[in-house]
């Protein structure tokens, strides 16, 4: 098992032609990620890494076998490219592509959720599960199999949490990137509830930072919900009210999204949160223990 992606996915890469989905189509294979079909307008017939090109994700899913979709498209054109890999009936839609505007995220979401798509991203590192499939651009050397979920909000850090645990030997089920915006197509509790029905995953990471309260809302489920242990680790306490650190989403205003409120949920929640990323190691070897 694992959650989103396994071994039997297939997946069609829209915007391969471009530098990011060529390199990032080159890396996925190499990781083992089936790759079955590219898109980008005008330039089918070509090849790509040996993968095919198609004019439209139509013409894709007529020819080969898909159900996933990555994006390494420009931010004005996602919505129109969502909405095409949806309507071909892909259930699983990647958006790795930054600065694409709120309002247009929130179409997309609705869009897919209309059609049971789910949608991963926007602003995301994408996701992996370590030796099966890897959909994104992650360092794919930083994961190992495992018993570790992993949830974050921010890529680098999905990294560093990935490369601490394979260092101290603790594998990885699923690691999932949220996305860094404010608007994300699919939301920590959901995230939650697919790793725990997932029998693979015995203990789930959940990286969080400053603004929304997803956190809180997380830690409700958590206390209410979840029967395997969640370990927390939040980033962005030294931040100054009204500033941004780093994403879109990482902003708090009249202490909406404060540290300290999220700090709150999880402590009375009972989830332990790791002060250093080193620490989140300790923390996962006792859940595991218990």
């Amino acid at each position: 098992m694992s959650i989103l992606i396994d071994e039997k996915t297939r997946v069609l890469v829209q915007g391969i032609t471009g530098r990011m989905g060529a390199v990032q189509t080159m890396h996925m294979l190499k990781a083992g990620t089936k790759i079955t079909a590219g898109v980008t307008p005008g330039r089918g017939g070509s090849r790509v890494e040996g993968v095919p090109v198609y004019d439209s994700v139509e013409e894709a899913r007529a020819e080969q076998e898909v159900n996933t979709s990555v994006l390494f498209v420009p931010g004005p054109l996602c919505e129109e490219s969502c909405a095409e890999a949806v309507d071909a009936g892909l259930k699983l839609i990647i958006l790795i592509t930054e600065h694409i505007p709120t309002h247009d995220t929130m179409r997309i979401r609705a869009y897919a959720r209309s059609r049971g798509a789910t949608l991963i991203g926007p602003t995301t590192p994408g996701v992996i599960t370590p030796g099966k499939c890897r959909i994104g651009i992650m360092p794919t050397h930083l994961f190992t199999p495992g018993p570790v979920g992993i949830i974050t909000r921010s890529g680098t850090m999905s990294y560093e949490i990935a490369g601490i645990l394979t260092g101290a030997g603790l594998g990885q089920s699923t690691m999932v990137g949220m996305g860094g915006d404010p608007v994300v197509g699919t939301g920590l509790i959901e995230l939650l509830e697919l790793f725990e029905r997932d029998p693979e995953t015995k203990v789930v990471v959940v990286h969080g930072e400053i603004g929304g309260t997803q956190e809180e809302r997380a830690a409700v489920f958590i206390r209410q919900k979840m029967t395997k242990p969640v370990i927390a680790y939040l980033t962005g306490r030294v931040a100054l009210e009204g500033s941004r650190m780093g994403h879109a989403g990482a902003v708090f205003v009249r202490r909406r999204g404060a540290m300290e409120s999220k700090i709150r949920a999880f402590q009375e929640a009972g989830v332990p949160i790791a002060d250093t990323p080193s620490e989140i190691v300790d923390l996962v070897r006792k859940a595991l223990k218990a």
